[in-house]
């Protein structure tokens, strides 16, 4: 092995200040917020706040905890989100999977039909006075119904499940099984990478979501952790309401930045929880769109 010449050590020494400045540059934002977290509210508005509390507190986290209505939110961000990413993954998945047989009558068709559906939208109008008609509005299925199906992954999955050797196919069916055996027993546990792909994409769309939530739920037992926060923005400086209110007047360590903030770390923690037992998929799944179809 060669030793390193001078302008080895230069361009690898480039190369990490750049990831440095990389790493500091999508790092901080979260680390501040942290820190703004475990801080008393009325001090954080003072300023000054860079890379560690200066007035620690769990204050922010115990009015969060004992505010019903966030504890409710986070149940039901946690259960469309797990509700929706697997009704999502399974339903894309099996479509996708009848789309890319070969033997599958109007398969063209049906393949350009899916493709004018992603790019073309009825709006918003139409969209909604399709809910009503299903009686999806102000219910829980309005979150997971009308995602059962991702176009932009069915796409990707049919590429993916064209590139399956059919040799797995025919022998399972040779041996008697099924077309939803061969779905369930062969297909899926040699896709893990797309599926895992599309189990993390799904899981944050429908974590962060809160659209639906404001246009087409009325019932605060509904409404998301996502629409809890833009709620308290648009609040601004408005004092908090309730027992919060309470307990920052008394204790002035909580206010509606501070309550916010802590909600947004609250928010992150699951996917940043759940992203490391797919990391090692990812990289392999995120290039699934480049197979050629």
């Amino acid at each position: 092995m060669r030793s390193k010449s001078a302008e080895d050590w230069f361009v690898d020494s480039v190369n990490y200040v750049l990831l440095a400045i990389v790493f500091l540059a999508t790092f901080y934002p979260f680390w501040y917020l942290l820190v703004v977290s475990f801080n008393e509210g009325m001090d954080t508005a003072l300023g000054g706040i860079y890379v560690w509390p200066r007035r620690f507190t769990l204050e922010n986290y115990s009015t969060f905890l004992g505010d019903p209505k966030w504890i409710k939110a986070f149940g039901v961000s946690v259960a469309r989100t797990a509700v929706g990413a697997g009704l999502g993954l399974f339903v894309t998945s099996l479509v996708a999977y009848g789309l890319a047989a070969k033997q599958l009558v109007l398969q063209r068709f049906y393949y350009i039909l899916f493709i004018i559906g992603m790019y073309v939208s009825g709006g918003l109008i139409p969209y909604y006075v399709i809910l009503r008609q299903l009686h999806l509005l102000n219910t829980f299925y309005v979150y997971v119904i009308p995602t059962m199906l991702n176009l932009f992954f069915l796409i990707i999955a049919v590429s993916f499940f064209r590139e399956l050797p059919p040799e797995m196919e025919e022998s399972a069916k040779m041996d008697g099984a099924s077309e939803w055996t061969v779905f369930v027993r062969i297909v899926l546990p040699v896709s893990k990478p797309l599926l895992a792909t599309m189990a993390l994409f799904l899981g944050v769309g429908q974590w962060n979501s809160w659209l639906d939530s404001a246009y087409f739920v009325q019932s605060d037992n509904l409404r998301t952790l996502t629409f809890r926060m833009i709620e308290i923005i648009n609040q601004g400086n408005v004092p908090l309401a309730g027992p919060s209110g309470d307990i920052a007047s008394k204790v002035a360590q909580v206010t509606p930045f501070s309550l916010q903030v802590t909600a947004m770390v609250i928010a992150v923690v699951p996917i940043v929880c759940v992203y490391p037992f797919l990391q090692k998929y990812f990289v392999q799944g995120a290039t699934i769109g480049a197979v050629k179809g």
